[in-house]
C-alpha cells in the first residue's frame, strides 16, 4: 500500500473510532449516518481554508451560534458538534493542527450573536465561521424579516476580513416544527446565504431526510426535549460537515493546481 493510501486508511479508522460511541439510536442499535450529497454539499468555494490545509497549517475554526452550538442536548461538551467536528477533521487532515472554538451561547438570536463577533469570533483569527442562526427568532415568535439584513452585515464583515463562511439553518426537531414560521427562516437563511455568496449546511433538510426517508423516529436524532440534538444527531452532523468541508477545500485545491499548470504551460 502507498504511503498516501495507508494515511487514508489511518485517518478513516481514527473518524470510526473517534465518532463511534456518539452514533447510536436511543435504543442502543447503531444507526448510519449520511445523507444525500444535493443536501450536504458545498457550492461556494473555501478558499483560506483549503490553503492552509494544503500546505499542512494549522486551521481554526470558530463556530458560532446559539444552543445547538453550544451541546444543550448532548451529554457533555465533547459531544457537541464543534468539539466532534474537531476530531473529525484531525483525523481526515493529520498533517494540519485543527482548533475548532465554540462560541454557542444558549437562547441568543442573530442580533446577540452579531454584537459578540468582534470578541467572540474576530479576536480568534480564525479562518473559516460556522455560523448557525435562526432557531431562536423562530421559536420565540419573532418576526424573521429582520434576520436577514443581520446575517448580510455579519457575513459582509467576516468576508472584509478574508474569512471563509458556512451558514447552519434551525433543526428538524418536534419543537422547531410546531412554529408556521420555520420553513420561512429556512429560506430566509438560504436566500441571505447565496446572496453574499457563502456556502450552507442544510441541517434543516438533512435533519428531514433523516425522518422521512431513513424512517428514524425523532427520538433517534432529538433530545427528550424534543427541541435540541442528541449525541447521535451532533456526532453525524460533525461527520457530514467535515465531510463538506474537506470535499469544498480539495476541490478548491484542484482548482488552483489546475489553473497553475494551465498558466505554466501558456505561451
Amino acid at each position: 500500500m502507498t504511503p498516501l493510501g495507508q494515511l487514508t486508511r489511518l485517518a478513516a479508522g481514527l473518524i470510526a473510532c473517534a465518532l463511534a460511541p456518539a452514533l447510536a439510536s436511543a435504543q442502543g442499535q447503531p444507526l448510519a449516518c449520511g445523507a444525500p450529497k444535493e443536501l450536504t454539499r458545498l457550492t461556494q468555494p473555501l478558499p483560506r481554508t483549503a490553503e492552509r490545509l494544503a500546505k499542512h497549517l494549522p486551521l481554526t475554526i470558530v463556530a458560532i451560534g446559539s444552543s445547538s452550538t453550544y451541546g444543550a442536548g448532548a451529554s457533555s461538551r465533547a459531544a457537541s458538534y464543534p468539539s466532534q467536528l474537531q476530531v473529525d477533521l484531525q483525523a481526515r487532515f493529520p498533517g494540519s493542527r485543527i482548533t475548532v472554538i465554540n462560541r454557542g451561547v444558549n437562547g441568543e438570536e442573530a442580533r446577540e450573536m452579531l454584537a459578540r463577533f468582534g470578541d467572540g469570533v474576530v479576536k480568534q483569527n480564525p479562518d473559516l465561521v460556522i455560523w448557525q442562526v435562526g432557531t431562536n427568532s423562530v421559536l420565540r415568535d419573532r418576526d424573521i424579516t429582520p434576520t436577514a439584513p443581520l446575517i448580510l452585515q455579519g457575513v459582509a464583515q467576516l468576508k472584509a476580513l478574508g474569512i471563509d463562511v458556512v451558514m447552519i439553518d434551525p433543526q428538524y426537531t418536534p419543537k422547531v416544527l410546531a412554529k408556521g414560521d420555520v420553513q420561512q427562516m429556512v429560506d430566509l437563511i438560504s436566500a441571505a446565504a447565496k446572496k453574499s455568496n457563502v456556502d450552507l449546511f442544510q441541517r434543516f433538510a438533512v435533519m428531514r431526510y433523516w425522518f422521512e426517508h431513513e424512517h428514524m423516529a425523532f427520538s433517534d436524532f432529538s433530545s427528550p426535549d424534543q427541541l435540541h440534538m442528541n449525541d447521535w444527531s451532533y456526532a453525524c452532523l460533525a461527520k457530514l460537515i467535515g465531510g463538506s468541508i474537506a470535499a469544498a477545500a480539495q476541490l478548491n485545491v484542484a482548482s488552483a493546481q489546475v489553473h497553475t499548470v494551465a498558466h505554466a504551460v501558456m505561451p
